[in-house]
């Protein structure tokens, strides 16, 4: 892997294209870098990407959440209780994301 010495940016690899030689390009930037025809990648290898893990649980939930009288949008519930937690997961002039979970079916949702 390359990186950009401008904005420090992955650099993208662009095999050669009539007449142009093989280079690293910057997707962000306008940096180039030519490389010479002796050069040859030996192997590639695709990146793996790790499992998200989520920020809190229903456990979490219910230890730190707080209640409140919130009616659970399952139409088959529509119990009137819930916890509910507030985290800040936008921009800090934006208002809190408020999550909550329904104390009778469980069900999660939110409220931005």
């Amino acid at each position: 892997m390359e990186f950009c010495p401008t904005c420090g940016n992955m650099l993208q690899f662009e095999l050669p294209h009539m007449g142009r030689p093989s280079r690293f390009v910057c997707p962000t930037c306008p940096y180039v870098c030519q490389l010479e025809n002796k050069v040859k990648i030996k192997r590639r290898q695709h990146l793996v990407k790790k499992e998200i893990e989520p920020v809190f649980n229903s456990d979490d939930m219910k230890i730190g959440g707080a209640e409140t009288d919130a009616t659970c949008p399952t139409p088959n519930c529509g119990f009137g209780r819930a916890y509910f937690s507030q985290i800040q997961i936008r921009s800090a002039d934006e208002p809190a994301t408020t999550f909550y979970q329904c104390l009778r079916c469980e069900k999660r949702w939110r409220e931005d």
